[in-house]
């Protein structure tokens, strides 16, 4: 079978799940991993069998490597993945594709310029949960979707996560923490967003930390920490989405519902692969489970550049795609814009809903 080999930048916490997915995939490669610490990446390179732990420049000059799986953090995503695609390799970059618009549009025009390829996480919309609902919807099984509620409540990450702070310095919060998965499976569900409303707010203007490595400090909150507002599809759906840290009490709200002409749907999880798919036809009492397709509903992280790199070899398009990445970038910056200025934010991009997923052949 054929490979595209790849090669990942950033050896992070995140980067464990996909060396761990990544070597199951057949269609992939992965022979290279490099980051600023190159003690983390010799690390991470003998754990997951990877032959090559090296620098950055290093990857990116290797001869080899046709695609780079960017895990920085986020405030290096465009400035690495600009490095991949002026070495000539294609890139797969963390959510979210870059910090600002700029940047997004920035990345997207250097590959078209070099006719590579740009992919961005999440790709959780392709596992088992997310396509099911999808097939759903596209069989009526609640006639033409006309609203949807979706909400992310959350306390924030000070209490558990060793190292919180950029999650409340600029270019975190909770709508770019998390909006990424639900504005992407909302956007494969209902379509592009025409318009979008937002309000925001922050409840505190400083946090302690309580995970043990840096117990009792205190950091600075610069960004909202409650993101609400509405959104119209251009199919004429119309969506409210909350993400929030301010929930300090817990919250039973689901995750998505989307409501149709004759009936309703349950969607789990857009942050899983798998969950409860549930639905309710008009007149009927009883919501129905529907079964999960066939395909990925365990933590399949590194199903996205398995995707690109199966569609590098077809010629096909690849499903988490930049285009994609960079709607979904504008509808987050969308609700902040929109609640800065008082007044509705008129998508200026668009994108095409991904085909439904086909399974990828895995090597065990």
């Amino acid at each position: 079978m054929q490979t595209i080999k790849a090669g990942i930048i950033g050896c992070g916490n995140i980067s464990n799940i996909y060396m761990d997915n990544c070597k199951k995939f057949a269609v992939l490669d992965l022979i290279a991993c490099a980051d600023l610490d190159l003690d983390k990446a010799r690390a991470q390179a003998d754990k997951y069998n990877i032959p090559l732990a090296c620098t950055t420049e290093e990857l990116l000059a290797h001869p080899e490597i046709n695609l780079v799986i960017n895990l920085t953090i986020p405030a290096v995503h465009a400035e690495v993945s600009l490095q991949a695609l002026e070495a000539g390799k294609h890139v797969y970059v963390e959510k979210p594709l870059t910090l600002t618009l700029e940047q997004g549009r920035k990345v997207l025009d250097t590959a078209a310029q070099k006719g590579l390829l740009v992919g961005s996480a999440p790709d959780t919309f392709l596992g088992a949960g997310i396509q099911t609902a999808l097939k759903l919807i596209s069989e009526g099984a609640i006639g033409r979707p006309v609203s949807a509620t979706a909400f992310m409540m959350s306390r924030g990450h000070e209490h558990w996560h060793p190292d919180p702070e950029f999650y409340y310095a600029e270019g975190g919060g909770p709508m770019f923490d998390m909006g990424p998965y639900y504005l992407t499976a909302l956007v494969q569900l209902l379509g592009p967003i025409r318009t979008v409303a937002g309000i925001t707010s922050k409840a505190l203007t400083e946090r302690t930390i309580t995970s043990q490595k840096k117990h009792g400090k205190s950091i600075p909150v610069d960004i909202p920490t409650h993101v609400a507002g509405t959104m119209q599809f251009h199919g004429g759906a119309v969506a409210t989405l909350i993400t929030s840290f301010d929930i300090f009490g817990g919250s039973t709200l689901p995750h998505i519902e989307i409501h149709g002409t004759e009936g309703s749907l349950l969607v789990p999880d857009p942050n899983g692969f798998d969950g409860k798919v549930m639905y309710r036809r008009l007149g009927q009492e009883q919501w129905t489970e529907q079964p999960l397709v066939r395909g990925y509903d365990g933590n399949s992280r590194g199903i996205g550049p398995a995707d690109m790199a199966d569609a590098l070899l077809h010629q096909r398009k690849h499903r988490a795609n930049g285009e994609l990445a960079y709607h979904v970038l504008e509808a987050m910056w969308a609700f902040h814009l929109s609640s800065d200025s008082g007044s509705y934010y008129n998508m200026k991009s668009t994108c095409e809903p991904a085909m439904p997923m086909a399974e990828l052949s895995f090597t065990s």
